[in-house]
Formats: C-alpha cells, structure tokens, sequence
C-alpha cells in the first residue's frame, strides 16, 4: 500500500511524528502531500530552537497555532544578552546579523495567530517591550507568557500584562534584568489570579541606568578590599 492511498485523517497523524524539515521533504513529494503539509491542523504547534529556523519556510503560520516556543542556549546566540557596553567589535557584528529576527516573526504572529495561548521565548535578547505590546494587543486569548533572559524586557512589559492580559494566567520573567520588583508588586496588585515568576530579575542592576558600571567598578573595587 502507497502513503497516498491513507485518508487525510492517517496522513495528518503521521505528519504529526515528523519534525518541520521532514514534513517539508516529504510535502515535496506529491501534490496530495503537499496538501496535508499545509493544512492548519498540522501546526497548532510550533518550537524553534536556533534564529535560522525562523527564516525557513518548513511551517506554517496561521489562525489554527495555539502554541509557540522560541528558545536557544548556544553560546554564540548568548553574544545577543552581553550588554551593549561589555561587547567587543566582533560580538557586536555577531548581534547585529540577529537583531529584529525574532522581533519580526513575533510581529508576523501577532498578524496570523489571533487564537495563541502559550509564548514562551527564552535567550531572546532582541525582544522588545513594544513587541510583546502587540502580542497581547492582537492575541487576546493569551494565557501563558513565558520569558526567559530577554535583557530588553522591561517594567512596561508588565505594565502592557496589567492593560491587555485579561485572559493571562501564567506569567514568567525569569532573568531579565530590567524588570524591577516596583513592577512585580504592581502586576501582583492588579492581576493576583496571575500565578507570577521573577527568578533572579527584582533583584539585578537593570541596564537602563547610565550609572550601572560605575556601580559594578565600584562593586568590584569593595571586593578587592576585602
């Protein structure tokens, strides 16, 4: 028995096995595959593990995606969460081939995905707080948004959570160090359905202080002492 000759509902079940690359070679196939590729039931999930996976065209974005991951650890993608003052020439052109990647596809979901329930980004040093501004604007059914090292998050990222999160239900900024514990406490005091995480973000020297490494040379020099 060919693979063609299984009904749509057998072919998207064992699409549903295969990673994006695959589903894309094997859409390349034949006419009926193709259709199977694209059709929405098949991606009401999506997770990318480096910025090249979202310039591919090995998914589908639409109304049907409930679920989005973006999340990448290398350590040259760690290059994108150095502060812009610590980088040297080359970690700064490094940076520069990443910025606005995730940014753009954010904004393109925010277009496509008005149905997503779960965001998680982490090591996303390029996402703004206007970004995540228009995700809960153009995504209303949102109820889980996960933030992991996102260095430019901010205090009006939380501030956008108490606006346009009414449907928020989980929300984590775990090591973005521009998040304040002002604005924890006034996301705890406006939405306290919303089960809230800040591992290690209240407590760091946020970068928006022009002061910031005049305190850690100062910092390191009291250390020294000791």
């Amino acid at each position: 028995m060919h693979i063609t000759q299984l009904n749509r509902e057998c072919l998207l079940h064992l699409f549903s096995f295969l990673d994006k690359n695959s589903r894309k070679n094997l859409a390349k196939t034949c006419h009926k595959l193709l259709e199977v590729f694209q059709d929405p039931l098949l991606w009401s999930l999506l997770k990318f593990h480096s910025p090249v996976e979202l310039k591919k065209d090995n998914f589908l974005l639409g109304p049907a995606l409930k679920h989005l991951s973006i999340c990448w650890y290398s350590e040259r993608v760690k290059v994108c969460n150095i502060e812009d003052w610590m980088k040297n020439s080359f970690q700064k052109d490094f940076c520069k081939r990443h910025e606005n990647t995730v940014s753009d596809f954010l904004l393109d979901v925010c277009n496509r995905c008005p149905n997503l329930l779960s965001l998680t980004l982490s090591g996303c040093g390029h996402v703004t707080d206007d970004c995540i501004l228009q995700l809960l604007k153009n995504c209303p059914k949102l109820r889980s948004l996960k933030l992991e090292n996102c260095v430019q998050i901010s205090d009006h990222t939380l501030e956008a959570v108490t606006l346009h999160g009414a449907s928020l239900q989980t929300l984590h900024v775990d090591f973005c160090r521009n998040v304040t514990r002002a604005g924890l406490d006034r996301v705890r005091a406006k939405c306290p359905s919303v089960m809230l995480r800040a591992d290690r973000s209240g407590d760091m020297i946020p970068d928006s202080k022009p002061e910031k490494k005049l305190m850690l040379e100062k910092a390191s020099r009291k250390l020294v002492q000791l």
